[in-house]
């Protein structure tokens, strides 16, 4: 990883990363202009370190964290919050789970002792416990109802066989029932530890004020306890295509969705090239798929493609929706596009489309501090905040002969998963 950081530091980084003592990552990036303060607060504590049958755990005790501690009961936190004029959320992946609040940095003294006892001293009483269950259950069941998760939970249980990115975030109901209070405090007492925790403060605060408040509440952590072991295996290379087959009764266009592993944030240039292909195949309307299938050849309502950067192995995509009779044509023509990328450099006209459009959304991506904190927190999560600004950069040098390398290796249209959902 230190290799990583080395290439990837080229400009001078903003903010202050500090490690406290006690293993706590502080990255503090000062904004005199703003009259904001934003904490996140980054957790290594994702779908991707839940134990065999703990499926869920990581999300559920996202919403656990509100309910309090001890000495901040439930609703005293979010009254605080509100009170003071701020906000906060959270959210849950599969490499993290992340908490901000923003506030006036006036008021961050009195509302981040608020965020930091939750976090730190969860109590996760019993009767809290069943009943926000229900409202993880709901959540859960509501998602059966949304035909564009069921065909993208489908694709990753297809795609990662092995791994937990194959997982529900949710997890599933049938486990979530089994699951104990018991078994949530000991997940949060083994995993919301300093060693694994990144809190990002950008804002009108000078350093020395936020250093001492982050040391004064981020001091004592709960006493460490230990999860069953798990085993996180690498998702080998697809030797053939994984066909799924929906149906779903109500269904008003057939679903396409197909997905090919990408590379982790150890081969972090060639995860940003494919961002490049991405935009460059189905990204606005002058993409080369939203261009044939959807403006000549009138064959889809809509088409994009994606890529997410993971941890481990990260995911690309194309989606389509349209009509059932055309899915055949729609899959063979979208492999007709990959083949040549393989076999034909992209145009330049079409690279620096495609440079122009992740560049610039990368700039309008870093303008507020809440932007910012984000930022820098999740890169530091999965491998280092340095490496954060490193992405205009990386992407502004690629080659159209870079593309095709890239698309050779890891957009093989031979081998890719395909959910295919469609009316009963």
């Amino acid at each position: 990883m230190v290799q990583l950081i080395d290439r990837f530091k080229t400009v001078p980084y903003p903010a202050n990363l500090i490690q406290l003592d006690h293993g706590l990552t502080l990255i503090h990036q000062y904004q005199p202009a703003t009259p904001v303060a934003v904490v996140d607060v980054w957790v290594k504590a994702g779908t991707i370190v839940e134990p065999d049958n703990w499926s869920g755990m990581a999300h559920f005790l996202e919403h656990m964290i509100f309910k309090g501690s001890k000495r901040v009961l439930p609703g005293i936190f979010d009254q605080m919050i509100e009170n003071s004029g701020g906000m906060a959320n959270a959210a849950t992946s599969y490499d993290y789970a992340h908490f901000f609040l923003t506030t006036a940095a006036e008021y961050l003294p009195d509302t981040l002792p608020y965020l930091a006892e939750i976090l730190l001293h969860a109590e996760i009483p019993d009767e809290e416990f069943v009943r926000e269950r229900d409202v993880v259950l709901e959540e859960i069941r509501s998602c059966y109802d949304d035909p564009d998760w069921l065909a993208f939970q489908s694709l990753c249980e297809s795609l990662y066989q092995r791994h937990p990115y194959g997982r529900s975030i949710l997890g599933h109901e049938s486990q979530l029932l089994q699951h104990s209070p018991h078994q949530m405090r000991c997940f949060h007492r083994t995993h919301y530890q300093p060693d694994k925790m990144t809190v990002v403060v950008v804002g009108n605060l000078q350093e020395e004020v936020v250093l001492k408040l982050v040391n004064q509440e981020f001091g004592e952590f709960s006493a460490p306890s230990e999860c069953p072991p798990i085993q996180t295996l690498a998702e080998p290379p697809l030797l053939e295509v994984r066909r799924t087959q929906m149906y779903l009764p109500r269904l008003e266009q057939a679903r396409l969705l197909m997905g090919w592993i990408g590379p982790g944030v150890d081969c972090l240039e060639d995860g940003f090239g494919l961002d490049l292909i991405s935009a460059i195949l189905g990204v606005g309307r002058s993409s080369r798929l939203v261009q044939q299938l959807r403006e000549q050849k009138h064959l889809v309502l809509d088409v994009e493609s994606s890529f997410s950067l993971q941890r481990d192995s990260s995911l690309f995509t194309i989606a389509a929706w349209l009509d059932p009779q055309d899915l055949e044509i729609v899959e063979q023509l979208i492999l007709d596009n990959l083949m040549e990328l393989q076999v034909k450099p992209v145009t330049e006209e079409e690279l620096e489309r495609g440079k122009r459009l992740l560049c610039h959304d990368y700039i309008f991506s870093t303008e507020t501090p809440g932007q910012l904190a984000g930022l820098y927190g999740y890169y530091q999560t999965i491998a280092s905040a340095e490496v954060s600004l490193s992405y205009p950069r990386i992407i502004e040098q690629f080659s159209a002969k870079d593309l095709q390398r890239i698309a050779d290796q890891y957009l093989s249209p031979e081998r890719y998963a395909i959910t295919v959902m469609q009316p009963c």
